[in-house]
């Protein structure tokens, strides 16, 4: 077994300045080279506190912000003008950087692209739904509408 700790939230895990435990080859082989952990040394207690610090400046520090976020997303349909072909399939995907790009244009707030979960590949205009994280406890649904760039 390995100690790490983490420099970035991993899905199942934990988040960034935990100090956790996985088999060595996971670690070995996705999580260190991904840089989403780096190997736990006795000085790296500093370094847990740096992530955490900085993790905290970047999270939304109250569940009623949080809430207040939440009902301002999931009451309008954010627009997202993609690159597509003549019958509405797209040159790519819609990733999530590109819904929290429409989100800060839409003027809802800044979000972090890490806290955005797309469910199914979104690979056509119309109507998508996206999940996103603002705060432990608060999860909002995104409705994205994606249309042709003109």
């Amino acid at each position: 077994m390995a100690k790490l700790i983490l420099t970035n939230e991993v899905a199942g895990l934990g988040s960034a300045g935990d100090v956790i435990e996985v088999k060595n080859g996971y670690a070995r082989n996705y999580l260190i080279p991904q840089g989403y952990a780096v190997s736990w040394t006795r000085g790296g207690e500093k370094q847990v506190e740096q992530i955490r610090s900085a993790r905290q400046a970047r999270a939304i520090h109250d569940l009623d912000e949080a809430v207040a976020l939440k009902n301002k997303i999931e009451a309008v349909k954010v627009r997202l003008a993609v690159k597509a072909g003549a019958e509405g399939r797209l040159f790519g995907s819609v990733k999530p950087a590109d819904v929290a790009d429409a989100v800060a244009g839409a003027e809802l707030g800044s979000i972090d692209k890490r806290k955005v979960h797309i469910t199914s590949p979104i690979k056509s205009t119309g109507e998508h739904e996206a999940t996103i994280r603002l705060h432990d406890d608060v999860t909002a649904v995104i409705t994205l509408q994606v249309v042709a760039a003109k």
